[in-house]
C-alpha cells in the first residue's frame, strides 16, 4: 500500500504498524484546519485490517500545543466556525481511533498543551518522554476544552482533579502524569522512539481481536452495571474462542508452543 502524502503530518506504515507523525514543528505542532482535517483521514486509512498498531507521536520539540490561535484569528470564517471545524475533524478522528480495533499508543515526545494534552491521553497506552508536559491551557485564552478531554480526564484522573487541571492550567511533569495515571511509562526523550517501536511491535505479535475486545470492554465498563458489563465479557469471550486466533491460541496453550496469530 502506497502511503499517502499529508502537509501537515507523515504516515509510514511498516507491517502491521502504522506510525502518525504531527508534522508542524516550526508551529510547535499546533493543530490548525489542514492538521485536524488530515489527522481524521490519517485515522481512517489506518484502520485496515492489517493495521495492528498506531503510533502517534510529534516531530521536534513538542507533541503538540493545541490549537494554533494565530490560524483561528487570521480566519476569514471567523473564530468560531473555524474552531468548530478543527474540532469536529479533531472529534473524528478520536472516534476513530478509539474505535479501531487498533491499539493507539501515544508516544509523548514533548509539551502536550489544550487539544494536544487531550489527544495525548486518549491513546489505549501512553508514553511520555521525560521531557514531556501536559497542561489544559484553554481558559488561559478564553476557551473551553475540546478533543475529549472532558471524557478521558474524569475517568483518568476523577472529577476533582479534572476541574484543577481544566481551571487553573496546571502543568504536569512527565513524572507528575505518571504518579496521576495519565500515562503507563516515563522514558528518557532519547529513548521513546526505540521504546514506542518496541512495544508497537510486541503488541503486534498479539491477537487483533482479543486488543480490540480489551477496548471495547475499557470503553464499555463506565456505563453499564455488572450483569451487563459481564453479559458483554461472555459475548467477547465467546466470539474470540471461536475465532482463527482464539483457535489458534487454544491449540498453542495446549501444545505448549508459541501461538502465530494472524
Amino acid at each position: 500500500m502506497t502511503s499517502p502524502s499529508y502537509e501537515t503530518l507523515t504516515f509510514e506504515q511498516a507491517g502491521p504498524v502504522t506510525t502518525l507523525t504531527l508534522n508542524r514543528p516550526e508551529a510547535a505542532n499546533g493543530m490548525n484546519d489542514a492538521m485536524t482535517r488530515e489527522l481524521a483521514d490519517a485515522a481512517l486509512r489506518a484502520d485496515t485490517a492489517e493495521t495492528k498498531v498506531v503510533v502517534l507521536t510529534g516531530a521536534g520539540r513538542f507533541f503538540c500545543a493545541g490549537g494554533d490561535l494565530k490560524a483561528m484569528a487570521a480566519s476569514p470564517l471567523g473564530p468560531g466556525p473555524f474552531v468548530k471545524g478543527i474540532a469536529d475533524d479533531l472529534h473524528r478522528a478520536i472516534s476513530t481511533f478509539a474505535r479501531m480495533d487498533a491499539v493507539l499508543i501515544t508516544a509523548v515526545n514533548g509539551m502536550a498543551a489544550g487539544a494536544g494534552f487531550s489527544l495525548a491521553v486518549s491513546g489505549d497506552l501512553v508514553l511520555a518522554a521525560d521531557t514531556a508536559a501536559f497542561t489544559m491551557a484553554y481558559t488561559k485564552a478564553g476557551l473551553s476544552p475540546d478533543g475529549s478531554a472532558s471524557y478521558y480526564l474524569p475517568r483518568l484522573v476523577g472529577v476533582r482533579r479534572t476541574t484543577e487541571l481544566m481551571l487553573t492550567n496546571r502543568t504536569l511533569s512527565a513524572a507528575d502524569a505518571l504518579q496521576w495515571g495519565l500515562v503507563n511509562e516515563v522514558v528518557s526523550s532519547d529513548d521513546l522512539s526505540r521504546r514506542a517501536s518496541e512495544l508497537a511491535e510486541r503488541i503486534a505479535l498479539g491477537a487483533k481481536q482479543s486488543n480490540a475486545a480489551v477496548k471495547k470492554l475499557m470503553q464499555a465498563s463506565f456505563g453499564n452495571d455488572i450483569e451487563t458489563q459481564m453479559a458483554l465479557e461472555a459475548t467477547l469471550i465467546a466470539d474470540n474462542a471461536d475465532g482463527p486466533d482464539g483457535r489458534e491460541g487454544i491449540d498453542a496453550f495446549l501444545n505448549k508452543r508459541a501461538p502465530k496469530f494472524a
